[in-house]
């Protein structure tokens, strides 16, 4: 357990500082999305319950903060691996709970605009920013936040120190 703990505090020395941009670029659509949860009804409520989820209202408020919340923690680099974990099983809910319906032609929400519009390329071309949050977060679980990170200032470098007096 403690080893589990421990990973998802680590923050390699190695990690290059470009690793920023990856996770301003994941926590930043997190973020903007949450809110867009919140500001526009068919984001939020209205897209839960055309979706079928149960307690829409609920379950749209509770995504739109842990979005809000979880983007931020992304972009400052606090907790940075446990919230990538969150929202890589966020991003495989959401996927499973659209696209397949779309690639059915059985999609609750109004169509993609231009062809294709229901089938395999219409769920690929869908899917494209799932994907890339699904993959800036798998990034940021396996390489960690990168030094300019709190979880750097918090545990990094107390870790370091700690392991060099050994």
């Amino acid at each position: 357990m403690n080893q589990l703990f421990d990973f998802f505090l680590e923050v390699p020395e190695k990690t290059p500082k470009a690793v920023l941009l990856i996770r301003l670029m994941a926590g930043g659509v997190f973020f903007w999305e949450g809110i867009l949860k919140f500001v526009y009804t068919n984001q939020g409520v209205g897209r839960f319950t055309k979706l079928g989820f149960p307690f829409p209202a609920d379950l749209a408020t509770g995504i739109g903060c842990l979005e809000i919340v979880g983007g931020l923690l992304l972009i400052f680099g606090l907790c940075t691996r446990l919230i990538s974990l969150v929202f890589i099983g966020e991003m495989i809910v959401a996927i499973l709970s659209t696209k397949i319906s779309l690639y059915l032609g059985t999609y609750p929400l109004p169509l993609p605009p231009a062809p294709p519009t229901v089938g395999i390329w219409a769920v690929l071309h869908e899917i494209r920013s799932d994907y890339a949050q699904i993959m800036c977060s798998a990034f940021l679980l396996a390489v960690g936040p990168g030094m300019l990170s709190l979880d750097w200032n918090l545990f990094g470098a107390k870790k370091a120190t700690t392991y060099s007096k050994k």
